[in-house]
């Protein structure tokens, strides 16, 4: 079982590049995720920069120029103290995971903060409870699922990225005298 599983691609060791001129670049390409930037050039944005009315795609493009390199700059750490993860595969798995889970977290506050600016902009305490329950229900109920989509799949660009332009094969290690364990093929 074990043989079939070690020929798939993306589980051969790896082992992060050394020095900031491949890893800046890794950043940034894991960043300039093509959906977002490819719309920008279809469907120009009609506010720049104005508050809550800003492009909701130059909002994700400036989280993923913020999440790229720290995103990095935790898996290299994770990898230095642990070894893990060890594989293409493993860092393509972690970016995704945790994409998707920074976008959730990230939608559950700003539905929050929605409700709260609902709540106060309203003229009565009747229709405050409304415009909360709205809010909660457009930017919580509603956007949470499609920004968990958003960013799992932008988080998996990401990963790509990160995974082929930040990660060099391992050296092999060979095993002497017996003593090193039978091979992780998962790598997570």
């Amino acid at each position: 079982m074990l043989g079939r599983f070690a020929t798939l691609p993306g589980l051969k060791r790896v082992t992060p590049r050394r020095g900031a001129g491949a890893l800046i670049p890794a950043a940034l390409a894991a960043a300039a995720w093509p959906p977002a930037i490819l719309t920008l050039f279809i469907w120009p944005p009609e506010n720049w920069w104005s508050g809550v009315d800003t492009d909701w795609r130059l909002v994700l493009l400036a989280v993923g120029l913020v999440a790229a390199p720290v995103g990095l700059w935790l898996l290299i750490n994770s990898h230095a103290r642990t070894g893990r993860p060890s594989t293409r595969l493993g860092v393509v798995c972690r970016f995704t995971v945790f994409g998707g889970l920074l976008a959730a977290v990230m939608q559950t506050v700003m539905a929050v903060v929605m409700a709260a600016l609902a709540g106060f902009a309203s003229q009565s305490f009747v229709q405050g409870l409304g415009a909360i329950e709205t809010a909660l229900l457009i930017f919580g109920v509603a956007g949470l699922p499609l920004a968990i989509m958003v960013g799992a799949s932008y988080a998996l660009w990401g990963g790509l990225c990160v995974a082929y332009l930040a990660f060099v094969p391992a050296p092999a290690v060979k095993n002497r005298m017996g003593v090193l364990a039978e091979r992780d093929v998962t790598g997570i």
